[in-house]
């Protein structure tokens, strides 16, 4: 299973001959994708019209979804501290991701680098095409 971060689904949207449509394309076949919370309010948040918020929820809602608990939260809390102990700071919103995909055992699809620097988190590397 695969969390797609939001960097992913913006050229997915946008940009329907780039990679990132094509990876999460072969991805949503296979039900190998899934949606958190925080993604999509991302998402969400850059929509220009109700019509586009209702086109783009409907097709993400159809995805799984993997709900934030307490436990997740403390992870999220616990990683940020271990790599502020390192002098890095990452954004909250992708600590929670890389927290909920250690938690489900999945791996993060993100154009963003920090991710890696994330111990534990595995990321997801699309076969080029």
């Amino acid at each position: 299973m695969v969390i797609a971060d939001t960097s992913v689904w913006i050229p997915f949207f946008n940009r329907p001959d780039s990679p990132e449509k094509i990876s999460l394309d072969m991805l949503i076949d296979t039900d190998e994708v899934a949606l958190v919370g925080v993604v999509l309010a991302e998402l969400l948040q850059g929509c220009r019209t109700p019509s586009e918020r209702t086109a783009l929820s409907e097709s993400l809602l159809a995805l799984r979804y993997f709900e934030v608990t307490q436990i997740t939260w403390l992870r999220t809390g616990d990683l940020s501290a271990q790599l502020l102990r390192k002098g890095v700071t990452l954004p909250l919103s992708d600590l929670l991701i890389a927290a909920l995909a250690i938690e489900r055992d999945c791996r993060v699809y993100s154009l963003d680098a920090h991710f890696k620097k994330i111990p534990g988190l595995r990321l997801y590397m699309p076969v080029p095409i």
